[in-house]
């Protein structure tokens, strides 16, 4: 059964400069606790990410995933295409520019392949969600200031 859930952050910044910090896959393990590594398998012909090898630890358990990068107008969101610690996996960032703000919208749908309790599903979520929203924000501010 997959989990769900969703959160809002407002960030000092651009889309664009956001979106640099999103597309910028390789450096999400110096800010991101749950990423142990991540590489660029494919990319666009403009240069974003399309495929991404990561390995992942959280809730004890390693996983290596790779998933596939799309992007909009303003959004980004992958789909996982393989793992071994999940079903499935759907990520999506929104970003809707405010003045000199972004407000950052990020929607994370998983489903484990390994039954684990709900209070840890629950933890893992929640290091996910404040990574994704609060942890992006401190890394978009700190490149914002160079």
């Amino acid at each position: 059964m997959a989990t769900k859930d969703s959160r809002e952050v407002v960030i000092e910044a651009s889309p664009e400069e956001i979106l640099a910090v999103i597309t910028d896959v390789e450096s999400t393990p110096t800010w991101s606790p749950q990423y142990q590594s991540a590489e660029v398998l494919e990319a666009y012909d403009d240069g974003r990410p399309h495929k991404v090898k990561m390995v992942i630890k959280a809730a004890g358990l390693t996983d290596e995933q790779t998933v596939e990068y799309t992007y909009g107008d303003n959004e980004v969101s992958w789909s996982l295409l393989k793992a071994s610690q999940l079903r499935s996996q759907e990520g999506k960032y929104t970003l809707t520019p405010d003045g000199d703000k972004t407000k950052l919208r990020f929607d994370l749908s998983i489903d484990l392949a390994v039954p684990l309790p709900g209070f840890v599903v629950k933890r893992v979520i929640k290091g996910a969600m404040d990574t994704a929203t609060d942890g992006l924000r401190k890394q978009v501010l700190k490149v914002k200031k160079g």
